[in-house]
């Protein structure tokens, strides 16, 4: 059996789960509903789930050989900017996880790196890197308040759709500059 290290786990935290009062039978099941809130960095650059915010959780704890599967939906607000005109948005966000955190005395726990699969400590569970995992892949890259927004005015830096129709900025090439001085002269 691999030695894992392992970190001591408070049961009142928020994302933490007990799974004391679930039967060690497989197909043996718990369902869990709260509300807890969000922790730091919970997001990418552009768009994230706001510190603090309500996160609620829809999970089902459910006794397999190998350990317990964890999976259910997670729903939150989001907060950022957009990627073309950074305007706010405001969003809500809604994904699904399914985990499998491994029993100490199981073949997964066994046969698997750390990293590959989540581990029981005791009787808890932690499910933040879990579900941190699915809120950030979640999200995309480049965030836009809607998908067909026109972005900013490379020239003025205004709001393309606030300016008039037909709106432009002239711009001489640079390598012409010299030639904007000379004058024509008819002979």
């Amino acid at each position: 059996m691999p030695d894992h290290s392992t970190t001591h786990l408070d049961p009142r935290a928020p994302l933490v789960l007990d799974t004391r009062q679930l039967p060690r039978q497989p197909g043996t099941m718990r369902a869990v509903t709260r509300v807890v809130q969000a922790p730091k960095d919970f997001g990418l650059a552009l768009i994230g789930v706001p510190e603090g915010a309500d996160l609620s959780l829809d999970l089902r704890m459910e006794w397999v050989g190998e350990g317990v599967l964890v999976s259910g939906t997670v729903r939150g607000p989001l907060a950022g900017e957009c990627a073309r005109c950074l305007r706010e948005i405001d969003a809500n966000l809604e994904v699904e996880i399914q985990e499998l955190f491994a029993s100490p005395d199981s073949v997964t726990e066994a046969t698997t790196e750390e990293d590959e699969v989540g581990r029981l400590q005791g009787d808890l569970i932690d499910l933040e890197p879990t579900v941190r995992d699915a809120v950030v892949l979640a999200l995309p890259n480049r965030p836009l308040c809607r998908p067909d927004c026109p972005g900013l005015c490379p020239g003025c830096g205004a709001h393309w759709e606030d300016l008039p129709e037909g709106h432009h900025h002239e711009q001489a090439d640079p390598r012409w500059a010299a030639l904007k001085n000379l004058k024509l002269t008819e002979e």
